[in-house]
């Protein structure tokens, strides 16, 4: 089975357009100095078409602010790239080029890269002759794979939290990474709706294997009592919603078998028949990946309502 296709572009719009203000601090402080993020106004996204190549582009991100104690408005433009293009800079400028020709606006253009590899991109493109240079377009850049991931651990950023799981670390550091990142959650005391951006956001591009996570609850554990229990109740509140979605799952399939069912066997009996039946198959599945993740029969009984005896029988 293909494994389903990631959105790059949308992910990156949520998170950034959630947290502009954390992410200007972060990677560029010297422009967050000097813009007025009490006036802020997200604009609508923008579509241009390449008719010498036959694509369309849609620009990530639009941001339309002050510079302070000047007047007039200016546009910040952040544009995520999640694969190698070598033609990247003159994509830059013709996107500033079009922004520029519909608003007559100052704009600051902003690159994000995420790809896996470590590349040196360019941040400039330049038109000259040797008489003259006719065009010197420049552009900010970030690029993931190439920040020291340890260097932003204490950073209460939440920007900084997410995109530790795109930064250069290797595979033997992917247990570390999730637990720092785990900690930085802690710290920043987020609502629940923002808390769960991150924590989706890292997981789409940072995900453990069930050996890693028991190594990784073993490490949480000797840890500092008071931050080794707030990072747990982390680790099994997002489990729990796991859990709960599987259930879910499991009653959602037996509906569905039910309903076949029921054609033949009468529609109230086949339903009902179906969803316990998902129910007990979903809570069964779940117990079964608990187990091999180390947990207790005492919380598997709390987390999925199984008898103690029945999560016993699948241990053997």
């Amino acid at each position: 089975m293909a494994k389903p296709r990631i959105d790059h572009d949308r992910l990156f719009k949520e998170l950034l357009s959630t947290f502009f203000e954390d992410f200007l601090l972060l990677f560029f402080p010297d422009v967050y100095e000097h813009i007025d993020v009490h006036h802020l106004s997200f604009l609508s996204e923008e579509l241009f078409t390449d008719v010498t190549a036959g694509e369309k582009h849609r620009v990530d991100l639009l941001v339309e602010t002050k510079v302070k104690g000047e007047d007039g408005l200016v546009i910040v433009h952040v544009e995520h790239q999640s694969y190698k293009q070598r033609t990247f800079p003159e994509r830059m400028f013709l996107y500033f080029s079009r922004l520029f020709q519909k608003h007559r606006r100052r704009i600051l253009p902003i690159a994000i890269f995420s790809y896996d590899e470590r590349h040196d991109e360019p941040s400039s493109l330049m038109i000259q002759f040797p008489f003259l240079t006719v065009l010197d377009f420049r552009f900010l850049t970030v690029e993931l794979r190439k920040l020291p991931w340890r260097a932003y651990i204490r950073r209460d950023n939440p920007v900084a939290a997410a995109l530790l799981s795109k930064m250069g670390y290797n595979e033997s550091e992917k247990v570390e990474v999730k637990k720092e990142f785990l900690r930085m959650l802690v710290r920043l005391e987020l609502d629940e709706a923002k808390q769960r951006l991150l924590f989706g956001f890292f997981e789409t591009y940072l995900r453990l294997s069930e050996a890693e996570e028991i190594q990784l609850r073993n490490e949480v554990s000797q840890m500092e009592t008071k931050e080794a229990k707030q990072v747990m109740e982390l680790i099994i509140s997002y489990e729990q919603r796991g859990i709960e979605k599987g259930i879910q799952q499991g009653v959602k399939q037996g509906i569905e078998q039910g309903l076949k069912q029921g054609i033949k066997q009468g529609m109230k009996q086949g339903i009902e028949q179906g969803r316990q039946k998902g129910i007990e198959e979903g809570k069964i599945d779940i117990a079964k990946k608990m187990l091999a993740k180390g947990y207790d029969v005492d919380t598997i009984h709390e987390l999925t309502g199984l008898p103690a005896e029945k999560i016993e029988q699948l241990k053997k």
